[in-house]
């Protein structure tokens, strides 16, 4: 450790532009990677914290909830096969709504739920949904950036109805528009009585959901993960932008690598002379492995200082997302990666002999 030091000490400009292309490759990655989970809450968040294990589709519907529609049958027959705190169903449509009186039309998603049920939301601001009550909605919280309030009567386009907004939740968006959830009476009223239930929430085990997909003719159990993949340009927004975290983290092990592949060539002689004087390998390797983690450490700790900071300049409709799981992912791996890279200095310093060393230097 001590003589890791003293050499970065000896030649801080040099370890200070390598400390540099790493702070700017790590603060790349951690953004990159907030963006990718600001993106999938904003495109599926409504699903994400849904409080069910699997869901149950028609089996028609390609596993895509908004495709999905259960018949009078089906749900008889999944109501029977479960009891009341294992299954609620729910609806969804894709809509626009716009404040009675105004022309501003703001793209949605309506949720028609059970406000007894385990995925019915808790309102952080306002009423949540009763069960009695009809033509009333809780919005997600960006509808106030919309310029949306509680007691706003708001006019769905689709059919006509006005609902009165009672509150707001949060962390509720599907395929990147704010839902609104509003009670199955709601539902039926608004659709007549003639458009069924996209779909049944489970809180149940394996063996339950298999037992109902063999029960119930012409449905399909999913589980919530795959439901969260099917939903229109999630999977495809997602593998884009994980592949460019993926991208990013071998360009840091490149080019991580060649730096200190090139100083160690570069210290050759001084590392023979130093095995002459009695120095092992394992001494001379465990210094480069300091410095190594020495610069990563310092590196992931201004870049994530960095990336919190411009968190907090984004404007509020930017999708980003930073949390302390990600970022200690992103910092082992980015750990991790920085020592995989620095193998091939130590395999360097290893082989290195001295009379051979000591030979060229003179």
């Amino acid at each position: 450790m001590f003589l890791a030091l003293r050499e970065m000490k000896h030649a801080k400009m040099r370890y200070v532009l390598i400390g540099l292309i790493m702070v700017l490759i790590s603060f790349l990655v951690l953004f990159v990677s907030g963006l990718a989970k600001g993106l999938a809450s904003d495109n599926a968040s409504s699903i994400q914290t849904m409080n069910a294990d699997y869901v149950v589709l028609d089996k028609q519907s390609d596993q895509r909830i908004n495709r999905s529609q259960l018949t009078d049958e089906q749900l008889k027959e999944i109501l029977h096969s479960t009891n009341q705190k294992q299954r609620t169903e729910f609806g969804l449509q894709m809509t626009t709504v716009q404040k009675n009186g105004e022309a501003k039309k703001t793209d949605s998603t309506l949720f028609a739920v059970d406000p007894k049920g385990f995925i019915a939301p808790q309102s952080i601001d306002g009423q949540s949904l009763k069960e009695g009550n009809k033509n009333e909605a809780v919005g997600d919280l960006s509808l106030k950036d919309e310029g949306f309030q509680i007691g706003d009567r708001l006019k769905e386009e689709t059919t006509g109805t006005v609902l009165t907004l009672i509150g707001f939740t949060e962390n509720q968006s599907f395929s990147h528009s704010p839902v609104l959830h509003v009670s199955l009476k709601t539902w039926e009223a608004m659709h007549d009585g003639k458009q069924s239930v996209n779909a049944a929430a489970l809180k149940a085990d394996s063996g339950k959901a298999k037992e109902i997909e063999k029960l119930v003719p012409g449905v399909e159990v999913i589980s919530k993960n795959d439901a969260l993949k099917s939903i229109p340009g999630y999977k495809e927004e997602q593998g884009s932008l994980l592949m460019m975290i993926v991208f990013l983290f071998v360009i840091a092990a490149f080019v991580l690598s060649v730096f200190f592949y090139v100083i160690t060539l570069q210290k050759v002689n001084q590392f023979g002379v130093l095995k002459a004087m009695g120095a092992q390998s394992g001494y001379l390797s465990r210094t480069v492995m300091y410095q190594v983690l020495s610069l990563t450490v310092v590196s992931l700790a201004i870049s994530i200082l960095l990336t919190f900071t411009v968190s907090q300049l984004l404007p509020a409709s930017m999708p980003f997302l930073l949390n302390v799981p990600l970022v200690a992912g992103c910092s082992v791996l980015f750990l991790t990666v920085s020592v995989i890279g620095s193998l091939i200095s130590l395999y360097q310093v290893i082989k290195i002999d001295a009379t051979e060393a000591i030979g060229r230097a003179s």
